[in-house]
């Protein structure tokens, strides 16, 4: 049982899986446009959530997030499942792709076979469309590969349920039906209002803006507080989430950059070009971040100087995304939501 399935190559997981399945039903949709509707750019450093026993690094809001917000903000019907038992979760796949359903799903990336072995580490918010199956093998669209592949029905039941921090526990993910008229005006302009409000106004002070700031003051101390060897471990394990694990660092703000270009055409609204370019910029700031990180990790660059720079680059960027974000609102003031937000 194999589904007519348009497979395309995207930037990141959920954002590529979320616009593959609402152009499978007829919605023509970029990545960029769905991450930018789902609200995806974040950022947030919390130190008391570990992802292979160091503090957690994010870039973009939580697996689940961006297919959710999207779906509402379309005014699709979309369903979300959870399961406790592994077998339970293999029927119910089965029982969808059976109905021709092409079927979301969280897995963890040290699980699927088809990685590269380098690429195989321990992160449980990887997503995926799971196509097809024929007799013990599943037919997947992983919007990171440039074709489908395919995966054994225990390696997939294992990615499934693995175990430790962002646990899928089973989730999968699909749509049941689009409405007959999608207002994508409404639906970008609540997406951009999400995103200025958490990266604003989040009153926890490890998230948005005020998390950049707080990384800022925390990166200073680790060498008098963790001595050279953990503090290369932090940063390179910053390193790690922003530019190979699905969290994205300034490849987000690429994306969110794309989707600004985009949202100024279908709005009508010219002010979100310029603003698109400035967020391209700090998306290259933060590339330039990761690149000086990893220098100091390799040993090409003293830790101590270095360490003091990184924090004042943190703090530069901190200043370019509040004025960013505060722009963006100004940008949109006159657009009122209707409904779903």
């Amino acid at each position: 049982m194999n589904i007519n399935f348009s497979h395309r190559q995207s930037a990141h997981c959920e954002s590529g899986v979320t616009a593959n399945l609402l152009n499978h039903y007829g919605l023509e949709c970029s990545e960029a446009l769905v991450f930018g509707i789902g609200g995806g750019l974040f950022f947030a450093y919390a130190p008391f959530i570990r992802l292979n026993f160091l503090p957690l690094t994010t870039f973009r809001t939580a697996p689940g997030s961006i297919f959710k917000k999207a779906g509402k903000r379309l005014g699709i019907t979309t369903r979300q499942q959870r399961f406790k038992n592994p077998v339970a979760a293999e029927q119910e796949l089965d029982r969808l792709l059976a109905n021709g359903c092409p079927v979301g799903a969280q897995t963890g990336v040290f699980w699927l076979p088809y990685f590269p072995p380098a690429y195989r580490f321990h992160f449980n918010g990887h997503n995926l469309v799971v196509i097809g199956k024929e007799r013990d093998e599943y037919l997947i669209s992983d919007p990171i590969f440039e074709q489908p592949v395919r995966c054994a029905s225990a390696d997939l039941r294992q990615a499934r349920f693995a175990k430790g921090a962002l646990a899928p526990q089973g989730r999968i993910y699909y749509i049941e039906s689009l409405p007959g008229n999608i207002d994508l005006s409404q639906a970008i302009i609540s997406g951009i209002k999400d995103v200025c409000r958490v990266m604003l106004s989040t009153p926890v002070p490890v998230a948005g803006v005020r998390g950049i700031n707080f990384l800022a003051r925390r990166i200073v101390k680790w060498p008098a507080r963790l001595g050279e060897k953990r503090t290369l471990q932090h940063l390179g394990h910053i390193v790690r989430m922003q530019e190979e694990i699905g969290t994205g660092g300034g490849g987000f703000r690429f994306i969110y950059a794309a989707f600004l270009q985009e949202a100024a055409a279908l709005t009508h609204n010219a002010a979100l070009l310029p603003l698109s370019q400035r967020c391209t910029v700090i998306g290259d700031n933060w590339r330039e971040f990761a690149l000086l990180a990893a220098r100091v990790c390799k040993g090409r660059a003293k830790l101590v100087p270095t360490v003091a720079d990184l924090a004042q680059r943190l703090e530069e960027l901190a200043v370019a995304e509040k004025s960013l974000y505060q722009d963006l609102q100004s940008a949109i003031a006159g657009y009122s939501i209707k409904g779903r937000e």
